[in-house]
């Protein structure tokens, strides 16, 4: 019935539709063209099958039984396992509030019925080379992480750095009322902070005495070196300035640019603060781990020296008096 396409897109559809016979011309419509079809009756048996199955994109009739298509399409959107997942939603229903409510679900694209398949195949392609774009810098991200644990897991006194510093840093950030893109730029960054490391050798960064000046100047060339690995992801762009920065000093004594006070970008001052007081609170082979009273008055010293951002670090202060417990598990785990 329908002309095979020579279209190279693929991908896994999912259709859910009460109407069999809806379903079945769906079905045949995309497989013609070369897209996988898994087809239910409803949106429960939907979301059901997103648990289960890779799915590339999800076709949603608006009226079924038992939930409808917009319910579906937020819980889909609602979900982080499935909300980049694309949505197009297909009713009969024409009403202006109609297609309000299916962009307050959050469904990426509306369609009326009856479909008119040339236009379906259209938006269908379109949001299927956006999903996969969007899964191509989803593997690059998880490169760039799992090589930051890599290095990482190459001095056992740093086990856990990475995570502590994720969760530490956008819970400050969430406190300090930061924006969600900075939030999710200090989360991203805690984990990539130190991936310059890579270029660090393994004689100098894992060394357990003192530094020579040649071999200081090495190690101050990671926060480049990282900014320099992360540059190409555009997704990236907020974290670059806390992987460059989270080094620097607010008197200007910091690396690797010598910048001072509020030239110091705010996400690059929050990582910096969560660092500093991990790096006091867990066990090193040249000093044991401090207890979270004494890394905080050691923290309160090295800002009367004009280190630290005294603002950010009062409001730290008060967010692990507020979780001292948890932060003192943390620290007990990281020092076993």
């Amino acid at each position: 019935m329908f002309a095979k396409s020579h279209q190279a897109i693929t991908g896994t559809i999912l259709v859910a539709d009460d109407h069999g016979a809806n379903r079945e011309l769906m079905e045949e419509l995309l497989t013609a063209h070369g897209f996988k079809v898994v087809c239910v009756p409803d949106g429960i048996a939907a979301l059901a099958e997103l648990t289960g199955t890779p799915i590339d994109l999800v076709i949603l009739d608006v009226m079924m039984p038992r939930m409808t298509g917009f319910e579906v399409c937020e819980r889909i959107k609602a979900n982080p396992d499935t909300y980049l997942v694309p949505v197009i939603l297909i009713t009969a229903l024409s009403g202006k509030q109609d297609r309000i409510d299916g962009i307050k679900a959050g469904a990426d694209d509306f369609l009326p019925r009856p479909v008119d398949p040339t236009e379906l195949l259209a938006r269908v392609r379109s949001l299927l080379r956006l999903k996969f774009r969007t899964d191509e810098l989803e593997r690059a991200e998880s490169v760039l992480f799992t090589l930051a644990r890599s290095i990482e897991g190459k001095d056992p006194y740093t086990h856990g750095h990475c995570e502590r510093l994720a969760e530490y840093s956008a819970s400050l950030g969430q406190h300090l009322g930061l924006s969600e893109e900075e939030i999710i730029a200090l989360r991203r960054a805690g984990v990539v902070h130190d991936i310059g490391k890579i270029a660090v050798p393994d004689a100098i960064l894992l060394k357990p005495g003192r530094l020579t000046p040649e071999e200081w100047t090495i190690i101050q060339e990671h926060t480049v070196v990282g900014e320099r690995i992360c540059a190409p992801l555009k997704s990236f762009r907020h974290v670059l300035p806390i992987v460059r920065h989270h080094h620097e000093k607010l008197n200007g004594s910091g690396y690797p640019d010598g910048l001072r006070g509020d030239a110091i970008p705010i996400t690059a001052r929050v990582l910096q603060i969560v660092d500093v007081f991990d790096a006091l609170t867990t066990e090193r082979p040249y000093k044991k781990a401090f207890s979270l009273r004494e890394a905080l008055q050691t923290m309160k010293e090295e800002i009367a020296k004009g280190w630290w951002d005294p603002h950010i670090f009062a409001q730290f202060e008060q967010l692990v008096g507020s979780r001292a417990a948890d932060f003192r598990a943390k620290g007990a785990t990281a020092a076993q």
